[in-house]
């Protein structure tokens, strides 16, 4: 069995393409040859800045013959069906075979289908691909009409086996397959013949081209740790930026260089983000006090001069832009010094919009700042640490750093805070706000930062809920899933206790909507008094020439027109906003559910507790949810619930047959049997232990007090017929499956819950 050896070679491909185009070689190429027969035995896909390569073991020699019987159309049937029936088999009337069946003589074909050479299929296939592959951005180049990424030079297709290696031939505009490939742009530009894989990989390895990313991402890595342990430093981790650096070489040479004394106080994350986003340089920083002293470069040759005369040229570079970071940083310290310090940022958000239909960010720092204010008490935060927090916060969106850098804003927002004298509750708040971003990122856990970062978000998803501008499916462009599931966690890994449709509410009144559809309104009610004044005053009637008279006239029915429908718009929003925080909690549900489900909390388990009152309190339905989950994970649990189901189905069945409710309580004096009268006593004893324990938020205990109620529950079925003969003990123990349904009920909705 052969196998293909494919390499499609071109100008440098951009790093953040290279991954995901080389799985979508293999892909592509692999399930083109599945489908049309050719199996194999493994395939993988590597690439270079400069290369895609596959290599498919095991390939069929050729696809298998396929025979395969088709039922045609009745003998006798018109032409015109059979011919057609002819078309699609690809045969002729006498290749048709008659056989009798069931429903009278037909036609059946024969269709053989012979089995085709690999190179042919590999041919077919590989041209569609390089034609239809899906880069994020390709160009064209010369004359031709082939879209790549880059300009495309070559293409390598091989088929070995044995008896050596075949050429698979291709031409896709002008670009016609071989077994050639190079080496190394600079190191070993000159043609290589190769045979099969490993031949490629080692003659590869040999021009200086590391084939594997995950090799030179190793090599890399390994290297740049030595050279910082042997001057005594660590090299900051950074694995996003090991994986582009390892996609712009393809024969890595690291080396290490030193940065200008005059920036070794800028902030570690200044000189961290500079020279990765500028010059994609590692970090190299002092183990005992962190800071940044040195960096890493990754050379794509090896020197006569072991990378002195590069290493040179980026350290003068690296200098151009730690220089403009320096300016930034002091021009931004004596502002945030200043007397108007960040209080003058503030101002320049005021010209900055946040979203068309929400106002200004300056608009909306006001909102969270007097959201903070409000909150804060709930979780146990100073309100005027708070609100001073919340108007500082976003203060260094106006930065000359943040501008320069946006992914360093709210922590150069903690520097300049720091700088300006805040107190440090507030400088933390401007760094810690933000967070947490994602379900790995850090939850605050101060009092202010929290605050401030509940209310930021709580503005985003009231401000979108306002106008609404809802996550639909799968687009969420305002990233409202992530602000929900970033207030969850805030909430449950800070304990705060807290009704949140309280909260959307005062955050969906702090919105600009409402106030500007009163202000029209308010606006269009005194024009149109004054329209109605002036036509109703006979001496300023007088003075008027009959043109302006008529004017006013023509305008008043249009002016109450719109004055009417702006009051039935402002009617019909107040309307939406009544209901807009109860449609927020239900989104707020949605997402706590994923987030629960995730820690092994079952959705039906988590459905039964939203099902109660003060659902809106999150610790609270998930301090219910988990004890829940772990009574339904235990016998009594399961068996108590198969009790409770019964109990509910054959009230319910019952309650709609009599038209009737029967939860007016039942009576001991009509109970006939022991076990009916044991589980009167039990229900007793369980709600009076039930109620106190949801009462205390004591669910364990509730839990154990329905525990209890399992065995006299099972006796009762087992002994008891509910639906008597008699109506009175009929009715008695209907009324006695309510208490059932009751007591249970204090602590979670039992008919959501799955059996």
């Amino acid at each position: 069995m052969p196998d293909l050896l494919i390499e499609l070679f071109s100008e440098e491909i951009p790093a953040r393409m290279q991954a995901r185009a080389a799985e979508d070689l293999k892909k592509r190429v692999t399930d083109g040859l599945v489908e049309a027969g050719l199996t194999y035995a493994g395939a993988a896909a590597l690439s270079t800045p400069r290369r895609l390569t596959l290599a498919v073991d095991g390939l069929l020699a050729e696809s298998p013959t396929i025979r395969e019987e088709r039922k045609g159309p009745k003998v006798g049937a018109p032409d015109k069906a059979i011919e057609g029936f002819l078309r699609g088999a690809g045969l002729t009337r006498d290749q048709l075979e008659e056989r009798e069946t069931p429903k009278g003589a037909v036609y059946f074909a024969l269709i053989e289908k012979p089995g085709r050479a690999a190179a042919e299929i590999i041919a077919e296939v590989l041209e569609t691909t390089i034609r239809t592959f899906p880069w994020p951005k390709s160009m064209r180049w010369g004359a031709g009409t082939l879209r790549w990424v880059r300009p495309l030079h070559s293409i390598l297709c091989i088929l070995s086996d044995e008896a050596g290696a075949t050429v698979v031939e291709l031409d896709i505009d002008g670009i016609k397959s071989g077994n050639i490939t190079r080496g190394h742009r600079f190191m070993a530009p000159d043609q290589i013949t190769v045979t099969g894989f490993d031949d490629y990989a080692a003659k590869l390895k040999r021009a200086h081209v590391v084939l594997d990313p995950r090799e030179r991402a190793e090599a890399i890595w390994q290297e740049a740790t030595n050279q910082a342990f042997a001057s005594g430093l660590e090299v900051v981790e950074d694995k996003g930026l090991l994986a582009e650096v390892a996609g712009l070489v393809e024969c890595p040479v690291v080396l290490m260089g030193a940065i200008d004394a005059e920036f070794l106080e800028l902030p570690a994350e200044v000189l961290q983000t500079s020279m990765k986003e500028h010059q994609k340089f590692f970090s190299v920083k002092k183990n005992k006090t962190g800071r940044i002293e040195k960096f890493i470069t990754v050379a794509n040759r090896e020197t006569v001069d072991n990378g002195a005369t590069i290493l040179a040229g980026n350290q003068k570079v690296l200098s151009a832009r730690l220089a403009d970071a320096k300016f930034f940083w002091e021009n931004d310290l004596r502002t945030a010094k200043s007397e108007a310090g960040m209080g003058s940022w503030v101002e320049n958000l005021g010209n900055v919009t946040f979203h068309n239909k929400l106002g200004t960010q300056a608009a909306r720092i006001d909102r969270i700042a007097a959201l903070a204010r409000e909150i804060a008490p709930d979780v146990g935060a100073n309100a005027g640490l708070a609100e001073q927090a919340a108007r500082v916060a976003k203060a260094d969106l106006s930065s000359e750093m943040v501008y320069e850098f946006p992914e360093l804003q709210g922590l150069m927002g903690r520097y300049y805070a720091q700088a300006a004298g805040l107190p440090q509750e507030v400088a933390n708040a401007c760094e810690q706000h933000y967070s947490p971003l994602g379900p790995g990122d850090d939850v605050p856990s101060e009092p202010v930062s929290v605050a401030v970062a509940l209310a930021d978000k709580l503005d985003t998803l009231t401000g979108f809920w306002a106008i609404d501008e809802k996550p639909t499916g799968s687009k969420d462009p305002f990233a409202l899933r992530r602000a929900a599931l970033g207030v969850i966690r805030l909430v449950l890994e800070n304990d705060v206790r807290v009704g949140l449709k309280s909260v959307f509410a005062a955050g969906l009144a702090k919105q600009p909507k409402k106030a500007s559809l009163e202000g029209a309104l308010y606006y269009l009610e005194s024009e149109v008094d004054r329209v109605k004044g002036l036509l109703s005053d006979p001496t300023y009637l007088g003075t008027l020439i009959s043109g302006t008279r008529k004017e006013l006239e023509e305008q008043l029915p249009a002016m109450e027109r719109e004055l009417k429908a702006l009051a039935a718009e402002l009617a019909e929003y107040t309307k939406y906003l009544d209901h807009a925080p109860t449609d927020l909690l239900s989104f707020f549900h949605d997402r706590l559910k994923v987030f629960l489900r995730d820690q092994g909390i079952r959705h039906d388990v988590i459905d039964a507790c939203i099902a109660m009152d003060g659902n809106d309190d999150l610790t609270l339905l998930v301090k219910r949810a988990r004890a829940l989950e772990d009574f339904m994970k235990t016998e009594d649990g399961t068996n108590l619930l198969q009790g409770f189901k019964r109990a509910n189905n054959i009230l319910s069945q019952a309650e709609e047959k009599d038209g009737v409710e029967y939860s007016y309580g039942a009576d001991r004096k009509f109970a006939e049997d022991d076990t009916e009268k044991a589980l009167f006593d039990a229900l007793e004893a369980g709600g009076a232990a039930i109620s106190p324990a949801i009462e205390a938020e004591d669910f364990a205990a509730a839990m154990r007090g329905m525990a209890a109620l399992r065995a006299p529950i099972d006796a009762f079925f087992e002994a008891v017929q509910v639906n008597a003969d008699s109506d009175i003990v009929r009715r008695n123990r209907l009324n006695l499956l309510s208490q059932i349904r009751q007591v249970c009920g204090q602590v979670a909705d039992l008919t959501k819950v799955e059996g």
